[in-house]
């Protein structure tokens, strides 16, 4: 057999990517109206299974902690198990469980071999439908809690960002509330308990099912949640609605940290959500100003002052909302440059065209993250999720690429100067200038 040896003087040849082919998911119902959305795309014996409650996230919660706790305590106990028992119980099936609460929802995550669903599922049933909340559970959760509180509350990234959301949107805003110490007074494990049973019901659910799918899952299903026996009921607290946004009149902002070696910078601005027009154009432009690591901000800031080990900006989509952020920590002693330089990139952008060839290297860039980010089942069940979240369908991911194929450096420029103007912009700093 003749061998051929491998050209090392001539590149590949560059494909482009026309057109975006996603497994899409299919949709099912449960007896008791639960839609089940499946993405069956896996080659592993291996099935990851979300139940997402879109009104338990903390835009829905009574009051702060509520929506995080309720959920983290869903794995600390039910009416069969205590806590341990639980996680042996998952342990021993090779199985793991994870627990997400964020702004908009909250979900429990089963990741399962599919020949052990017959016994792990009805362990996800019971943190989903019979959580018991232990008093001696929640009193070391509160405590541990309260701990990490005091611990972030030293750190001047984790004050940047904190206080920033709360610039932008209010403290009485669920993305901008800004927890404070004596919130952990007066929450009790009924707290939880009457979120949860709101909150946590059939009327309030959907489920998404990623990987190899074994026929045995419907029946399954069926058996452990498609009954009437989680519905919430009228006694049960109702949602709650999130108040208008309240953004700081004020632009620039200082926390002062004397004991600090770096300072915390945050810069941005409230924009909107993925379902506006201008969105995926923004996407292309904060690439090119700090969205990789080739980026503008990067390449200013780090590589060529040396203010920082890294710096980035990007663009956060909320069900509510959306905003645009940079952020970064540097020496005290560079604070006031690496803000000046940081307005100087963002006027650049005003003023000046970005080249052909740079945007080509971004184009590149952006495809293949996007290709990347669409690759095995559970990385299709999150796109997916990308556009139901925003009822938006699957032709939002063809649109999304066109964009990165075809903006032009004018319609950049023209997005610069409608988004990018510093008197816009909110400006935070967290230690010392």
């Amino acid at each position: 057999m003749e061998i051929t040896a491998p050209d090392r003087i001539h590149a590949p040849s560059f494909g482009t990517l026309d057109k975006v082919d996603i497994i899409e998911a299919k949709q099912s119902v449960l007896a008791n109206q639960i839609p089940v959305y499946q993405i069956n795309a896996g080659s592993q014996d291996l099935v990851k299974i979300e139940l997402i409650f879109p009104h338990a996230g903390a835009s829905s919660q009574p009051r702060p902690l509520v929506s995080v706790g309720t959920n983290d305590m869903l794995e600390e106990g039910t009416a069969r198990f205590t806590s341990s028992a639980l996680a042996e119980n998952i342990d021993y099936y090779g199985a793991f469980t994870q627990m997400e609460a964020t702004q908009d929802f909250a979900s429990v995550c089963l990741y399962s071999l599919n020949k052990h669903l017959p016994h792990t599922l009805p362990l996800l049933e019971e943190m989903v439908k019979h959580a018991s909340f232990p008093e001696d559970e929640f009193a070391t959760y509160i405590h541990n809690k309260k701990e990490k509180f005091f611990s972030d509350e030293a750190k001047v990234a984790t004050v940047a960002r904190k206080k920033f959301t709360q610039l932008l949107f209010g403290d009485n805003h669920p993305y901008g509330h800004y927890l404070v110490e004596n919130e952990f007074e007066g929450i009790n494990r009924n707290t939880f308990a009457g979120f949860y049973a709101g909150a946590y019901s059939s009327n309030q659910c959907h489920i998404v099912v990623s990987g190899k799918i074994d026929p045995q899952l419907d029946a399954l299903f069926g058996k452990h949640f498609g009954g009437s026996d989680w519905n919430s009921n009228p006694g049960k607290k109702a949602i709650i609605s999130a108040p208008a946004v309240q953004t700081n009149s004020e632009k620039k902002h200082f926390v002062e940290r004397k004991d600090a070696v770096q300072s915390a910078l945050r810069i941005g601005r409230l924009m909107f959500n993925k379902t506006h027009p201008d969105y995926m154009g923004m996407q292309v432009l904060n690439t090119v100003f700090g969205g990789y690591f080739g980026s503008r901000l990067m390449s200013n800031i780090r590589e060529d002052k040396g203010y920082t080990y890294g710096i980035g900006s990007g663009m956060v989509s909320l069900k509510l909302a959306g905003y645009f952020f940079i952020s970064t920590e540097v020496g005290v002693d560079v604070c006031a440059n690496a803000l000046k330089e940081i307005y100087f990139e963002m006027q650049r952008l005003r003023e000046e065209l970005i080249s052909e060839e740079e945007l080509s290297l971004v184009r590149n860039y952006m495809l293949g993250t996007f290709l990347r980010s669409a690759d095995g089942a559970f990385a299709l069940a999150d796109k997916f999720k990308g556009v139901y979240d925003y009822k938006l369908d699957y032709s939002y991911y063809n649109k999304y690429v066109n964009t990165i194929k075809n903006i032009t450096p004018v319609q950049l420029m023209a997005l610069a100067n409608t988004y990018f103007r510093k008197e816009d912009m909110t400006e935070l700093v967290v230690g010392k200038m």
